[in-house]
């Protein structure tokens, strides 16, 4: 069974308030990026394709790929101009004979080979799942006006994560579809967040919630960065 990991770092990182995307910033004396792909590179998934910002193609090629020595980086691709079409475009720049992709967001550097496998072991068998972790706090529904309108059973909310993880022909046919319906969604105010969604919104099949790691953070604000340098001294000490 081959496997691909589609690792997501097109985005301009605007949060950051930053001159440097976010995805090279350093923490640890690496750039973010490095830490998922390094995990990737040493786990059993055969090829990466890397997604990244348009014009930082052959930066990453040299200054991450090549520098680090990352042998399973088969394509580094331009995005588009939101998350699910860099998506489909990394999903079609991996090996036609895939039989299932990670899709992992490239500023989530604390994924593990544990969880990279507990959600190999469930995609083989559910054909879809999601890395994520239940919810620690009350969640409150809103209403339009912003007003609480529902509080939902806190003992059924999970925290969505990345990797998620999907039949490889499955997934890229869905995309493909997405794509030719996108006017479509939009008119009808339908926004795709994760992937999940376009399995949600085009078919039956369930999706199954894998665990993952309360680390397993994704680095937005300038405010993440100190805890990701927390969490990183803390998995040296």
């Amino acid at each position: 069974m081959k496997t691909v990991a589609v690792v997501l770092a097109a985005g301009s990182g605007s949060r950051m308030k930053s001159d440097v995307k976010k995805q090279y910033m350093e923490i640890g004396g690496k750039p973010l990026i490095y830490y998922s792909v390094k995990t990737f590179e040493e786990s059993a998934v055969d090829d990466i394709v890397l997604v990244v910002s348009r014009g930082d193609v052959d930066y990453v090629k040299k200054d991450i790929v090549e520098k680090y020595g990352f042998d399973k980086v088969t394509a580094v691709v331009e995005g588009g101009l939101a998350r699910y079409h860099s998506v489909r475009l990394g999903l079609q720049a991996a090996a036609h004979d895939c039989d299932y992709a990670f899709i992992h967001d490239g500023a989530r550097p604390f994924i593990n080979r544990e969880i990279i496998m507990r959600a190999f072991s469930a995609v083989k068998q559910y054909k879809a799942c999601v890395v994520g972790m239940p919810a620690k706090d009350t969640i409150k529904i809103a209403d339009d006006k912003g007003f609480a309108d529902s509080t939902p059973d806190r003992d059924r909310m999970w925290v969505i994560q990345t990797p998620q993880v999907f039949s490889y022909n499955m997934i890229l046919d869905l995309y493909k579809r997405l794509d030719r319906e996108e006017g479509d969604l939009m008119a009808k105010g339908i926004n795709i967040t994760d992937d999940a969604m376009v399995v949600e919104y085009y078919t039956d099949t369930k999706v199954k919630l894998v665990e993952g790691s309360y680390d397993n953070i994704k680095i937005t604000t300038p405010e993440d960065i100190a805890v990701a340098e927390a969490i990183l001294k803390r998995g040296r000490e």
